[in-house]
């Protein structure tokens, strides 16, 4: 569940950053791949439509919210426990 998570989100970055997936790697910020503040609301929708997940980002105040956006791992990781929490 967790290699197919990863590769999911990573996919989703990549296509909003034009590059192909292999380009992403994990320690990556989305500023390093060239997203800026709309492709990271476009990001955020489309993670929550793959996932059926709502992510806890308010766009007007990114710095505000529980949701850590600082790097791909850290994107993975915040998503892998929304779903654990919504499973549970």
């Amino acid at each position: 569940m967790a290699d197919d998570v990863k590769s999911k989100i990573i996919g989703i970055l990549a296509e909003q950053a034009v590059l192909e997936p292999a380009d992403v790697s994990m320690d990556q910020s989305l500023e390093d791949l060239g997203i800026d503040s709309l492709g990271l609301v476009e990001s955020i929708f489309a993670i929550e439509e793959e996932f059926d997940i709502s992510i806890p980002f308010n766009a007007n105040e990114p710095e505000q919210s529980e949701f850590d956006i600082s790097s791909v791992s850290a994107i993975v990781a915040a998503v892998e426990q929304l779903i654990k929490d919504q499973s549970a």
